[in-house]
């Protein structure tokens, strides 16, 4: 099943902890919503906000996946240079030339994860202005049947306004999250 996120911008924390409880009295889980913002210690004095956690600011898993494809090829073609080139005929086999492929590929991953670690999650860049303007961006990862909730308590908050939509969160990963619960404010 897929989801669909939505984002929102507003600079009252006050509203936006109502906007939550308000969507989760309405049934829409707590891993479903998040809020993401400079200002830490004020999304700390609103308990009830389900802060986006620090690894997921970070762009490592995008970019460790980015690695991964890269480091598949990389993988790949010294296999097939092994082959083609005969270097497998050699008294050493196969077996170092494997080796040597699996080595560039997990360096490939743990490069394109390093890489990640110092840039923002290629799904919060647009956001950059607004967060450094001192703006709070909530999202919510809603299913096709929950979008008439979000429709009915949006209009009881004018100071919220619509910032887009975008891909979300795979539903299992938000089924995962929901089994475990969530760990506030890491």
């Amino acid at each position: 099943m897929k989801l669909l996120r939505h984002y929102f911008i507003s600079n009252n924390l006050d509203d936006l902890e109502l906007f939550e409880e308000q969507l989760e009295k309405e049934n829409i889980a707590t891993a479903q919503i998040h809020v993401l913002s400079n200002d830490i210690e004020g999304v700390r004095q609103h308990p009830h906000l389900h802060e986006v956690q620090s690894f997921m600011k970070i762009d490592i898993v995008h970019s460790g996946l980015i690695g991964a494809a890269v480091g598949a090829c990389v993988f790949s073609t010294v296999l097939m240079l092994t082959h083609y080139l005969d270097w497998h005929k050699s008294g050493a086999g196969w077996m170092p030339f494997i080796f040597l492929a699996l080595i560039l590929f997990w360096f490939c991953i743990w490069e394109g994860g390093l890489i990640g670690i110092h840039r923002p999650n290629h799904l919060f860049v647009q956001f950059k202005q607004a967060l450094k303007d001192g703006l709070h961006v909530f999202y919510v990862d809603l299913y096709p049947s929950q979008e008439a909730i979000l429709d009915r308590v949006l209009k009881l908050h004018p100071q919220v306004s619509l910032a887009g939509t975008g891909k979300s969160e795979p539903h299992w990963l938000v089924l995962f999250q929901q089994k475990i619960g969530m760990i506030r404010h890491c």
